[in-house]
Formats: C-alpha cells, sequence, structure tokens
C-alpha cells in the first residue's frame, strides 16, 4: 500500500531515474564523459581561486583567506604526520593535501551547487566522485604511490613483504594489494552516489525543506570520506615506508 500523494508521476520519476548515464566527448579516439570532466574543471578552479586569495598578500599574521587556507594546510599536515610519522610526513603532504582537498571539493560540489537545474542531453552534472571511473582514478594513484614509497626506500627489498613472515602469506598478500584500491574507490563511490540518490527521491516526493537535513547530512558525509580516504593513503604509504 502507498500513500495518496504517492501518483504515477512519482512511479514515472522512480522508473526513469538511472544510474550512469553520460554525454560523451571524444577526444583523440577515447570516448570521456563530458559532464564529470566539466565538473572537475569547475573543482580544480575553484581550488586554485582559493589558493590564490590565500596567498597573494601573505602576512605573518594572517588574515580573512589567508587564515582559512592556513587552516586547511595544518589541518592536512596533521593528517599526514599521524600517520607517516615525523621522519616522512613533509615529503608527502603535496599529495595526501591534494587528494584531501580534491575529494573534498568534488563531495561538496556536488551537495551544494544544484547541478540539476542544468538539462543535458545525456545524464546531468553532479559530483565527480559518484562516478566510479574518478574514484579509481583516485585509488590507482594511492596504490602507484605506496609502491614508489616502499621502492625509493628498499629497492627490490620491498618485495619481501609478500613472503614475510612466512612464504605460505605470499597470496594473501598480493591479494592485499588488489583489495586496497578496490576498497578506496567503492567506498568514496558508493557513500556519494548513495547520498546523492537519496536526495534526489526525497526531493520528488516531499517539498524541499524536508530533504534539507538529508543535504546537510550528505555535507558532512562527504567531508568525512574525503578525510577517510586521505588518512586510509597515508596509512598505507606509512606501511610501505616502515
Amino acid at each position: 500500500m502507498y500513500p495518496d500523494n504517492f501518483s504515477s508521476s512519482t512511479f514515472t520519476f522512480l522508473a526513469e531515474a538511472e544510474v550512469g548515464k553520460h554525454f560523451y566527448w571524444n577526444i583523440a579516439g577515447f570516448l570521456v564523459h563530458g559532464q564529470v570532466l566539466v565538473v572537475i574543471w569547475f573543482v580544480i578552479f575553484l581550488l586554485l581561486i582559493f589558493s590564490f586569495l590565500g596567498t597573494r598578500e601573505a602576512d605573518r599574521i594572517p588574515h580573512s583567506w589567508q587564515n582559512f587556507m592556513e587552516s586547511a594546510l595544518d589541518f592536512i599536515v596533521d593528517i599526514a604526520r599521524n600517520q607517516l610519522g615525523e621522519s616522512f610526513y613533509r615529503e608527502w603532504i603535496p599529495f595526501i593535501g591534494t587528494l584531501f582537498l580534491f575529494i573534498f571539493g568534488c563531495n561538496w560540489a556536488g551537495a551544494v551547487i544544484p547541478w540539476k537545474l542544468i538539462e543535458l542531453p545525456e545524464g546531468e552534472f553532479a559530483a565527480p566522485t559518484n562516478d566510479i571511473n574518478t574514484t579509481v582514478a583516485l585509488a590507482l594513484l594511492t596504490s602507484f604511490s605506496y609502491f614508489y614509497a616502499g621502492l625509493s626506500k628498499k629497492g627490490l627489498g620491498y618485495f619481501k613483504r609478500y613472503v614475510n613472515p612466512i612464504p605460505l602469506l605470499l597470496p594473501i598478500n598480493i591479494l592485499e594489494d588488489f583489495t586496497k584500491p578496490l576498497s578506496l574507490s567503492f567506498r568514496l563511490f558508493g557513500n556519494v552516489l548513495a547520498d546523492e540518490l537519496t536526495v534526489t527521491v526525497l526531493t520528488s516526493l516531499v517539498p524541499l525543506v524536508i530533504p534539507l537535513p538529508i543535504m546537510l547530512l550528505g555535507i558532512f558525509a562527504g567531508s568525512v570520506q574525503a578525510l577517510i580516504f586521505s588518512t586510509l593513503a597515508a596509512a598505507y604509504i606509512a606501511e610501505a615506508l616502515e
């Protein structure tokens, strides 16, 4: 049984709601998701604007945008230091900071900006992190980074970890390296996609005022997901450096 206000138009909306639709650009023979790239460039542009505003009039006593950017940098430094320790964290701050700020910006762009008001021939604008290709790319970057960290410190001796403490653990240790990027990518993708679908369905069923708490929860969850991803990336790098 459904409530009286659960009209046929609602069923039509739910039936037409699709996941994974895109409009494509053909670039040098490769099909790319156009709307994902547009929002990614938009997020990068905003991050560059904030960086410029925070550094154009740097002073010994932070003020306005400089204070905001220095607070963000202190937060990122804490993530790197807590996971990597005093000996290694400095060289990994740019990578960890880029991961955190990019994911944070993408998640907030999807939760705050009303992209659905812009109609496209196929698909719709949304957070780039609700596309599995984006999250897999971020996870693979993380995997390459911790392999690089281990090889740069230990050389080929890094691969001894696969047979320690006993050679019987070789298959399990190899499987672990495959599951790390899978868990990183699907955790971020699933949480962001689920939040956007929940807000979309609730907005179609009830007035705008009621989904607002869900939208605020989505903003909070997006921030937490950025923190989790960057923290796990730093932890994996620290594990490779041990």
